[in-house]
């Protein structure tokens, strides 16, 4: 059975954590339960300042037992490399910016795609090795899996065709599945960012950076701003970190955005829950002044947000 996909170039970066002490000391960086990473298993993890907030998100890969891949945005790679090897003190691993020696493709299954006898992954986060790459399938009613691929090798299987990024955008959008750039890093915590519905948090694992404000926000109260999804009513043009006021009122900022054939706008924004009452007033007044409000429909995200 052949392969019929389409394949998007994506700009995004691996890290590469290695060594004897490559799982534990994850494990005291991310959000997520880094021993429960497998062959077959990927875990989407934050990684967050002693605030909460999200430096980047991490969707990790087993290598080897002991040697684990991390894919994020390229641009940031540099940066959480460096940051990371800050806190290696005596432990026996290594931290590298590897995106020079892999390449990170997105691919776009149709329905002529059966993964299961070709031994693509089919449940969100699964993992499986394809010679010397990985294929990770991401959630969303399209298939979709991230190659991780030897930069020095073919990048995607034979007979797919190139696809435009905004596709793949989209299809994230509609997913509900949020990102952190350059711009926005450091800028939300993570239950802003949905990473408890997404499953990219363990609340029982134990300290890592930032586990106090992410655990207090879980256990003390309901988080009043959440990510969610619009589009606009009219042609609008909105990029990541972009501020405004939602035509209710509330502030928003935005997590993630694309343009539609029709110069209308999908995007992620976190805002005030609209049912909460007390927190919508409040950012309604507080939002009453200044910004020219963009009219948004609210579109429904594939999961439940925690309550």
């Amino acid at each position: 059975m052949s392969l019929a996909c389409n394949s998007v170039s994506l700009s995004l970066g691996v890290l590469r954590v290695h060594g004897a002490d490559a799982l534990t000391f994850l494990q005291g960086q991310v959000s997520n339960d880094v021993m429960r990473l497998t062959p077959s298993q990927a875990l989407l993890a934050g990684y967050h300042n002693p605030q909460g907030r999200v430096i980047a998100l991490l969707r990790l890969v087993q290598l080897a037992p002991a040697d684990v891949l991390a894919i994020l945005p390229r641009e940031l790679a540099p940066a959480v490399a460096a940051r990371l090897a800050k806190f290696i003190l005596r432990a026996k691993v290594q931290v590298s910016d590897a995106s020079a020696q892999w390449s990170v493709t997105g691919l776009l299954g149709g329905n002529a795609v059966t993964a299961a006898g070709e031994g693509w992954p089919q449940t969100p986060d699964g993992a499986a090795r394809r010679g010397e790459s990985i294929a990770v399938r991401l959630a969303g009613d399209t298939p979709r899996w991230l190659l991780v691929a030897p930069a020095a090798q073919l990048a995607t299987p034979a007979g797919c065709v190139a696809a435009p990024r905004e596709v793949w955008q989209r299809l994230s959008i509609a997913a509900g599945e949020p990102q952190v750039y350059a711009r926005t890093a450091e800028e939300f915590v993570a239950q802003m960012l949905n990473l408890d519905a997404l499953g990219a948090i363990d609340f029982d694992k134990g300290c890592y950076t930032g586990q106090e404000v992410i655990a207090r926000a879980h256990y003390r109260g309901r988080v009043k701003r959440r990510m969610q999804r619009f589009v606009s009513t009219a042609p609008a043009l909105l990029q990541p970190a972009d501020a405004g006021v939602l035509g209710d009122g509330r502030p928003f900022k935005v997590v993630d955005a694309v343009a539609l054939d029709d110069g209308r706008c999908e995007f992620l924004a976190v805002t005030p829950l609209a049912e909460d009452v007390t927190e919508r007033a409040a950012a309604s007044a507080a939002g009453a002044a200044g910004a020219t409000p963009l009219g948004a429909q609210a579109l429904s995200l594939p999961y439940r947000l925690p309550e």
